[in-house]
């Protein structure tokens, strides 16, 4: 048990060493701004502008992938209402004949695709919105003071000499 202390305890320190010497650059106030609209206009786009070119990949992959189930869903929505009024006209060569014989099934499979349309679309968009915002969030974030004065310093206390075996952690936050 104490030895885990020990262990959280130097690596809360080593952090807090690695927090000090974060190096402060000259930060432009309108970066924020500049990096949602460069995500505007190209999704990761702004990501890359803010030097985090590994987030490019989930941007394409999220936007990439509701995308695709749009246009999946979008003609398979097509494919079924195609074939029911098709079938309402008075044809038999759609290409559910040998599959599906009744046709509110088709009204099934029509609701079914047409209601996943709507939602791959939902997510796209929530996607796109996601990019801009991650970028204008993560260009304020460069700017957030992380100098010498802001500080968390754990250490483990021993109480053992003073009310018996235990072992006890002080956190200081230094502002």
């Amino acid at each position: 048990m104490k030895n885990n202390l020990i262990i959280i305890s130097l690596i809360f320190s080593l952090l807090t060493l690695a927090q000090d010497q974060v190096k402060k650059e000259n930060i432009n106030i309108l970066r924020p701004s500049k990096a949602a609209f460069y995500s505007a206009v190209f999704p990761g786009l702004g990501q890359v502008y803010n030097k985090k070119a590994w987030k490019v990949p989930i941007v394409f992959s999220a936007i990439g992938i509701s995308g695709y189930a749009y246009d999946f869903n979008k003609k398979k929505y097509f494919s079924y209402r195609n074939a029911y009024k098709r079938r309402l006209a008075g044809f038999n060569d759609d290409e559910f004949q040998g599959v599906i014989q009744n046709n509110d099934r088709l009204l099934d499979g029509q609701d079914f695709y047409r209601k996943n349309k709507d939602l791959s679309m939902v997510f796209l968009v929530g996607f796109y919105f996601l990019n801009i915002l991650d970028a204008n969030i993560d260009a304020h974030l460069l700017d957030y003071n992380v100098d010498e004065n802001l500080s968390f310093q754990p250490s483990v206390l021993d109480f053992s000499s003073e009310i018996g075996p235990s072992i006890g952690i002080k956190i200081n936050y230094n502002f």
